[in-house]
C-alpha cells in the first residue's frame, strides 16, 4: 500500500508540475451584476459546487424563524428511520405555539408523518417531538444541531430550539442556511418530503379523522388559493415568519442541470417570493454548469492498451460528477485550476479546484481507479472461479507475451556470448584449425608415399 501511495503521489506531482506549464491564456473575468432586492440579506448558491452566484449581506446574523426546521428535518432523516414511532410529550404540545397540526399529549405518529407535518405545515409541536425522539433528550438534540452546523462550515449560527420560535440565543445567516440546505438536498428522503405538495396523515390513537396537509410554500403550491407566485422550476423549500424575524424563505429550484438554493431573510411578505423569483431568473439566465471530466483537457491522460500488462485503465482519474459554474459569457478554459493533494483518503488523492473572478466555482476529485500493481492473476481458471461480488479491477499478466519476451532475451544473450567467445579466442581457434589442416595434409602425404612403395 505504501509503495502504491508513493507511486500515485509521484503521478500527482507530475500532474502538478505539468500544470505550471499548461495554464491557458485567461480572458477578462466577468461576473454579471446582480439585481436589487428588498430583503436585508440574501444568497443564491449552486448546490453541486457550493458556488455563491449572488449575495447581499449573506453573513449577517438574524433570526431564522421556521427555516430552522430545515436543520431539524435533516438531522431526523439522518438519525432515524421513517417507520419509527414518535410519541408527543406534554412539553411538545404545551411549550410550542404558533403554527401546528393540533396534536395531543400521548399521540403517536410515525417519523415520516411527523416530518410531513414539520415541513409542509410548519408544525412546531412536530419539531419539538422530533427533537425529543432523535436526541433522546431535547437538550441533546440542540447540541446535535449546533455540532452539525459547525461540521458543515456554518460560522454565523447558534441554534437554541428545533422550530425557530423567537429566542435571543437562536440565530443564523442566509449563507449558513444555504450550507445546511445544500447538505440536506443530498438526502433523497429530505428531497422527497420538501417536494411534496400535499399529504394526508392517517388516523392516530388520538385522532379518528385524517389530517390533510398542504405545503405552505407558495412557489410550489397554491396555498390559500394563491397561484401568482408559483414557479415552474421550484422543487421545494421552507417558509418562516415571526414578528422579530420578519418573513424568511428558503427555496430550491432546478433548471438546465443546475440546482439553486435561494435564501432570503428579514423581508416583508410577499416580497420574499418576488425577490426569490427575481434572483432565480437572474441566475438561470446568466450562469451555466460545466462538467469537469468532459471539458478538462490539460490533465486528461491517454489510456492506450499496454500489451504486457493488458490494462486500458489509468491508475488515477477525474470523477465524472464534479462540475464548475460560470457566467454564460465565459468559457470553461477561463477558469483557473489548482490541484490540491489529499493525504488522509484511501480512494481520493486530490482535488482540482477552479477559481474565476476571485471566486471558487467548483471542481472535481482525483480518484484512484482501482487498478493495482500489487496484484497479479496468472491463471484464467482462477479468475473464472471468483464470485461476482469479489471481482475487482486488477492488472493482468499476458503469459504469452511474457514467454515470448523471455525466449527473445535468452536468444540475444546466447548470441552475445557466442560472438564474445569467437572474438576473444580468434587466434587460438585459427591456430588449431591450421594444425588440424597440416595434420590432414601430412596424413595424405604418408598415404601417397606408401602407395608408391607398393608399386
Amino acid at each position: 500500500m505504501k509503495k502504491r501511495k508513493k507511486w500515485i503521489g509521484l503521478v500527482l506531482g507530475a500532474v502538478c508540475f505539468f500544470q505550471l506549464y499548461a495554464v491557458p491564456v485567461q480572458a477578462e473575468e466577468y461576473w454579471p451584476e446582480g439585481p436589487q432586492i428588498a430583503g436585508e440579506s440574501a444568497v443564491v448558491m449552486e448546490a453541486s459546487t457550493g458556488t455563491v452566484l449572488y449575495e447581499k449581506n449573506c453573513h449577517d446574523q438574524s433570526y431564522p424563524a421556521s427555516i430552522t426546521k430545515i436543520m431539524t428535518s435533516f438531522l431526523a432523516v439522518e438519525n432515524s428511520s421513517l417507520d419509527e414511532e414518535v410519541t408527543f410529550s406534554k412539553n411538545s404540545v404545551y411549550l410550542t405555539e404558533g403554527s401546528g397540526i393540533s396534536r395531543d399529549v400521548g399521540e403517536v405518529m410515525t417519523m415520516e408523518e411527523c416530518l410531513y407535518g414539520l415541513m409542509l405545515s410548519s408544525a412546531n409541536e412536530c419539531g419539538y417531538a422530533i427533537a425529543e425522539h432523535v436526541g433522546k433528550d431535547y437538550d441533546d438534540f440542540i447540541r446535535m444541531m449546533n455540532e452539525k452546523a459547525k461540521e458543515l462550515g456554518c460560522k454565523d449560527t447558534h441554534f437554541n430550539n428545533p422550530h425557530g420560535l423567537p429566542d435571543e440565543e437562536h440565530w443564523t445567516s442566509a449563507y449558513d442556511i444555504a450550507l445546511i440546505s445544500r447538505a440536506a438536498l443530498k438526502n433523497d428522503v429530505f428531497r422527497m418530503i420538501v417536494n411534496t405538495k400535499r399529504h394526508t396523515i392517517p388516523p392516530t390513537n388520538k385522532h379518528t379523522d385524517e389530517t390533510y396537509l398542504i405545503n405552505h410554500h407558495k412557489m410550489l403550491t397554491n396555498y390559500q388559493g394563491d397561484t401568482q407566485y408559483l414557479y415552474d422550476y421550484c422543487i421545494g423549500g421552507k417558509t418562516g415568519y415571526t414578528s422579530v424575524a420578519g418573513s424568511t424563505l428558503a427555496t430550491f429550484a432546478e433548471k438546465d442541470g443546475m440546482t439553486l438554493i435561494c435564501v432570503v431573510m428579514k423581508e416583508q411578505a410577499p416580497n420574499h417570493y418576488l425577490d426569490t423569483r427575481i434572483l432565480f431568473d437572474y441566475c438561470f439566465e446568466n450562469f451555466q454548469l460545466w462538467n469537469v471530466a468532459e471539458n478538462e483537457k490539460n490533465y486528461a491522460q491517454d489510456m492506450k492498451e499496454n500489451k504486457i500488462f493488458a490494462n486500458e485503465e489509468s491508475f488515477v482519474g477525474m470523477s465524472k460528477e464534479g462540475s464548475i459554474v460560470l457566467p454564460k459569457a465565459a468559457a470553461f478554459t477561463d477558469a483557473v485550476p489548482e490541484i490540491v493533494e489529499i493525504k488522509d483518503s484511501k480512494d481520493v488523492i486530490g482535488n482540482i479546484q477552479y477559481t474565476y473572478a476571485g471566486r471558487t466555482v467548483g471542481g472535481t476529485e482525483i480518484e484512484v481507479t482501482g487498478a493495482k500493481v500489487s496484484e497479479f492473476k496468472f491463471h484464467k481458471a482462477k479468475q473464472e472461479e471468483q464470485k461476482p461480488e469479489q471481482e475487482e479491477k486488477v492488472v493482468k499478466i499476458n503469459v504469452k507475451y511474457i514467454i515470448l519476451g523471455v525466449l527473445a532475451v535468452a536468444l540475444l544473450i546466447g548470441l552475445g556470448f557466442g560472438i564474445y567467445y569467437l572474438v576473444d579466442n580468434f587466434y587460438l581457434i585459427k591456430y588449431k584449425l591450421e594444425c588440424r589442416k597440416q595434420r590432414k595434409m601430412g596424413f595424405k602425404d604418408m598415404k601417397f608415399k606408401r602407395g608408391r612403395r607398393r608399386k
